[in-house]
């Protein structure tokens, strides 16, 4: 009965100890994990924000053809506005990376708000109902685009903050997570004078 009772004895000690040393890896592995799908799912969601973003360009992209082509009826000689536009949106349309399409949607904001400008030259253009029509609905996107950016930038700023924390880097690299690029507004686009979207004279 003694030689049992020391038996269990040991045995328990063993398992004491086991489980201490254990419990060490147990919580590191657990926080590494957690951390680990904390990289992932910012990712997402950056992710995410983004294709919201693209979801507003390309409405801006579907309204421009007809934009541009009301405003070629009564000032056919701003060729180089067309022409920045139809630029822009090829390089958007075969930009291959996030940054590249950031660089040319923001092109394409400074090109179109250069269009909407000339109107002020233009008095049979601005009374025009198509162009004021578009014209609204240009407005209503780029204001869409404008929450979706801050969105996107505010998931972009989770992330990046997340990657530069000593444990957040090391987490990411283990997931294959990089800092995303945000969505910054082009120094050209801030330059182009501010579009008066009202109808009046």
């Amino acid at each position: 009965m003694m030689n049992g009772g020391r038996g269990g004895s040991v045995a328990g000690k063993v398992l004491l100890v086991l489980g201490i040393l254990l419990l060490p890896l147990v919580i590191v592995g657990g926080c590494a994990i957690s951390g680990y799908n904390k990289a992932i799912a910012l990712s997402e969601d950056v992710d995410n924000k983004w294709a919201q973003v693209e979801n507003q360009l390309q409405r801006r992209f579907d309204l421009i053809p007809n934009l541009v082509e009301t405003v070629k009826g009564y000032a056919t000689h701003e060729k180089e506005v067309f022409s920045n536009i139809a630029e822009a949106r090829a390089a958007y349309t075969g930009a291959g990376t996030r940054a590249g399409k950031v660089k040319a949607a923001s092109a394409l904001e400074s090109a179109l708000s250069r269009l909407l400008v000339i109107r002020e030259a233009y008095p049979e253009l601005k009374a025009n109902q198509n162009f004021m029509s578009l014209q609204a609905q240009l407005e209503g996107t780029e204001n869409r685009i404008a929450v979706e950016r801050k969105r996107y930038n505010d998931s972009v700023k989770k992330l990046n903050t997340y990657c530069r924390k000593f444990f957040g880097r090391m987490f990411a690299g283990w997931a294959g997570v990089e800092k995303a690029e945000y969505f910054e507004v082009a120094e050209e686009t801030k330059a182009v004078p501010k579009v008066d979207f009202g109808t009046g004279q």
